[in-house]
């Protein structure tokens, strides 16, 4: 470095140092069309206010570009250089908002969803139905695990939009509400068929039972409705799917807590029977969520909006 260069860090940013890319189009409009009048013309604005612009980038350069005869042409003089970088500022500038539009067809051409299993198994279908109707052209695959296995997805960037169950948002994510279903005890319908009385909290966690593992949300609602109580006994199963719970208390492998929105077949058929539970509170919300920061875009931010709970719901 020169004894007369000044360090990089005593410039100003650049953006203060180059005109902004409207300023640079409308001196290649005057350089094209001979004048600043036909070029305020083309691209929509006043005369004044475009006078107004190459002023300040000629002071923001220290150059005379148009010179101030009553038609107001380009200086050939002083602008042939300014006019050639210009030039190739605008089309790198074309490259990038191509660039920019490629990635946002691609994005829009996919999306990756993962989902707890109750959502997955009994919400997501009638979503991404009507999503198809909206985006018959979007590519969506889906994720199913656990609540924590979503939030381990979203955060790495292996999924594009999560829902969970459960009673915190992870870290790490920003989330809106999509529902809030009840869970409650199910047993075998031989079994308790003629066993409808209410159990209490103190009774639920000593039963033993088939339940999600943990990490799922119905597992978090179910252990901190019950740690007043000494926790959760040792379950008899500990299974990792909604589907796999409800088999279980079918074939009379003993209660089982689930959410409502999993049993409505088998309560009809009476394969299930609903065992009230007195004094133990298991509602939760089922969420949508996403990487903390801007809210979901393209085809995910139709998939949140078919997701919102109803007004008056959740």
């Amino acid at each position: 470095m020169s004894a007369h260069a000044p360090a990089s860090g005593d410039r100003p940013p650049l953006a203060h140092r180059v005109p902004d890319l409207g300023a640079i189009e409308l001196l290649l409009a005057v350089a094209r069309l001979g004048s600043l009048g036909r070029a305020a013309r083309e691209l929509g604005v006043s005369q004044p206010a475009a006078s107004s612009r190459i002023r300040s980038m000629e002071r923001q350069l220290g150059v005379a570009l148009v010179d101030r005869s009553p038609r107001a042409r380009a200086s050939p003089k002083r602008a042939t250089a300014v006019t050639d970088w210009a030039r190739r500022v605008v089309e790198a500038a074309e490259a990038f908002d191509a660039g920019a539009q490629a990635l946002r067809g691609r994005r829009d051409s996919r999306l990756r969803v993962a989902a707890c299993m109750t959502i997955a198994e009994y919400l997501l279908p009638g979503w991404l139905i009507a999503l198809r109707g909206q985006r018959p052209g979007t590519a969506v695959s889906l994720l199913a695990g656990n609540s924590a296995a979503v939030a381990q997805r979203l955060l790495t960037g292996e999924a594009d939009l999560g829902f969970v169950e459960g009673l915190a948002v992870p870290d790490g994510l920003d989330a809106s509400s999509s529902a809030r279903p009840a869970h409650r005890g199910h047993g075998p319908g031989p079994s308790l068929g003629a066993q409808r009385r209410a159990v209490g909290a103190r009774e639920l966690a000593e039963a033993p039972s088939s339940c999600a593992s943990r990490g799922s949300g119905t597992r978090q609602v179910l252990d901190a409705a019950l740690a007043g109580y000494g926790g959760l006994a040792v379950p008899l199963l500990e299974l990792a799917s909604t589907t796999a719970v409800k088999a279980a208390a079918v074939s009379g492998a003993g209660p089982s807590v689930l959410s409502e929105l999993a049993v409505g077949e088998e309560l009809a058929s009476r394969r299930l029977v609903e065992v009230p539970v007195e004094g133990v509170p298991m509602r939760r919300d089922l969420r949508a969520v996403w990487p903390t920061g801007p809210r979901p875009t393209g085809p995910a931010r139709d998939l949140l909006a078919l997701a919102r709970p109803a007004p008056g719901k959740g």
